[in-house]
Order: C-alpha cells, then structure tokens, then sequence
C-alpha cells in the first residue's frame, strides 16, 4: 500500500499467511510428498475488541498445496491460497502464491538436518498484497527434545513497515515441535516465532490432533509483535487434509 494507506489499513486487518507447509504460523521444512495434494482451511478469531470497541469479524483463507519434484533427497512444493480479511482492497484481490524446496533430514548424511527455502504471501496486487516473503530455513529432530527449526526471512518494505510507517521487512523465523508419543501418536505440540515488527511477526503456540492418517485439526494462538499494526491477538483454527 501506499504509506497512508498501509498505516489505516493495517490499524483494521491483520493479514493471515498464505501457507506452505507449516508450524503454526511460520513456514517449516516439511515438504509435500510427489504428487500429493493438500487442502487447508484456517480460520483466525479475534480474541478481543479493538480500542474503539468493535470486534473484528473472523479472517479465513483455503487454498491446495502439491509435491511437485519426484526424487527423494531434493522435494518441492508449490500452491496457492485464497485469503478473505474483511477488508474491501484486500478482498478484492485475494490471490496469494507460495512455493518451496529443500531436503529433508538425513537425506545427504546421517547427521544432516532438512533445509528448505521458499517463497510466500505473493500476493497480487502491488503495494497492497503482495508482501513476498522469502526464507531460508534449518531444522535438526533430536531424542526426547524434539525437532529445532530457525532461519531468517526477508520481505518487501513497501508493504511490511511498522505502526511508525518504518520499514520492518526481515526477521528470525524460530520454532519447536514434538509428537506427544507419551500420550497419543495423534497429538502433536509446536511454539513458533516470526520476528520483525511488521504484520508478520507474531509469537504462536498450538496443537494439533491428527483425526486419521489424512486429516488433522490444529488449535492456536497468535500473539502479534505490533499490536498497533496487526489488531488484536487471535485464536487459530487450522485444518489440514491430504488428498
């Protein structure tokens, strides 16, 4: 958006993300099998009002994600999602595209961690959608822990500013995850962080329970960096299905 713009707009809609393969809210290095299609449907609640009494209706976004690469050691994954905010410019334009590619654990050595890097949030209206994240991650499972992932991202600054209108295009990405196989094989936990104190950055924390081999339910919570710019905190639900 044009700087005004942005500022207003962004006092009014936090912008979801249009997702990959993720944690919570940031990317992961997971990566979707050859030829496998992926369905999510996430939905974002506000938790309260915002300052001038007045609660947000709910954001919410669908969109397939696809193994597009046949090998092992080197997978990709490309997608697309349609993201709905209650906002009039943003609605009006609602396409966003992604992509990624990397290794997963242990494919060059038995010690080496997966890396990926990709590409989100493309969206399609300049200066108002399309924020084009890129990143580069790392991640490295480990006994009893669980898995370790970090990278960095960067974005476009005429989009990704702070509530003072100053560029915060660029962050951390951190987060943990571990399969609860003491209590269920079904029950997964992850925390993740994004940082910068643009409408990316968040700190999240969640579960998720896996209903059957193809379908899962995750329940979260967003806490936004720059409330000022991204509204009030929000509850996630995410549901994810292979097809």
């Amino acid at each position: 958006m044009k700087t005004i713009l942005t500022l207003l707009a962004l006092a009014w809609a936090v912008r979801a993300q249009a997702t990959p393969s993720t944690q919570i809210w940031i990317p992961s290095t997971d990566i979707q099998p050859y030829k496998v299609w992926h369905l999510n449907i996430d939905t974002y609640l506000r938790t309260q009002d915002e300052t001038n009494g007045v609660r947000k209706g709910p954001m919410a976004m669908v969109g397939p994600t696809v193994g597009i690469l046949p090998t092992q050691k080197i997978q990709a994954e490309a997608g697309f999602d349609l993201m709905y905010q209650g906002d009039k410019v943003l609605d009006n334009n609602p396409l966003y595209f992604h992509g990624k590619v990397g290794t997963p654990e242990k494919s060059l050595a038995e010690w080496s961690p997966a890396f990926a890097i990709g590409c989100y949030n493309i969206g399609t209206k300049n200066g108002d959608t399309n924020q084009d994240l890129t990143y580069g991650l790392m991640a490295r499972t480990f006994p009893v822990v669980g898995r370790i992932s970090a990278g960095y991202y960067g974005g476009n600054g005429a989009v990704l500013r702070d509530s003072q209108g100053r560029v915060a295009n660029n962050g951390l990405l951190v987060s943990w995850d571990r399969t609860m196989k003491e209590i269920s094989d079904k029950l997964w936990f992850a925390v993740d962080y994004q940082g910068g104190e643009s409408l990316a950055g968040s700190t999240n924390l969640g579960f998720s329970w896996a209903f059957s081999e193809k379908t899962s339910v995750l329940f979260g919570y967003d806490i936004y960096s720059d409330r000022a710019v991204a509204g009030k905190n929000t509850v996630t639900i995410q549901v994810d299905i292979n097809l």
